[in-house]
């Protein structure tokens, strides 16, 4: 089995909405996500010949998603009342409603998702929401 991993980074914020903690408040992170993509064969031939996959076209697959969710507040759909959003939205703030609560083992299932659909031959996902604390998720 062959392996290839990459990484990139981004900073938002977000709240866990119901919880009872510190993390009901909005707060930040800087968020990175390392992805592990797998294969049993490599290219045979051609300008990839050799290759599980072009790295560049894994790292630009990461970096589209970690740029997404750039320098926004996340959020799970119906946790914030309509005047709120109404009023961030006149503020010009950058919003990204998500239909998950917005914890990392979420987010790493859905950039597991975001990538396969991509034809990513992903293995595994891990976000880290700190420097020593992550989340992985991989299908079976």
């Amino acid at each position: 089995m062959y392996y290839l991993k990459s990484s990139a980074s981004f900073d938002s914020a977000h709240f866990l909405s119901g919880y009872k903690g510190k993390c009901a408040n909005i707060h930040g992170h800087h968020w990175v996500i390392e992805v592990q993509a797998a294969g049993e064969k490599l290219i045979a031939d051609g300008t990839k010949k050799g290759m599980l996959m072009d790295f560049g076209d894994l790292k630009k697959a990461v970096r589209k998603i970690a740029d997404s969710f750039d320098h926004a507040l996340i959020y799970e759909s119906g946790s914030l009342k309509e005047k709120t959003l109404q009023a961030m939205n006149e503020e010009g703030f950058r919003l990204i409603e998500v239909d998950f609560r917005p914890t990392a083992e979420n987010f790493a299932r859905h950039f597991y998702g975001l990538l396969k659909d991509c034809g990513i031959p992903v293995r595994s996902v891990a976000v880290y929401e700190t420097p020593k604390n992550c989340a992985f998720y991989e299908e079976d």
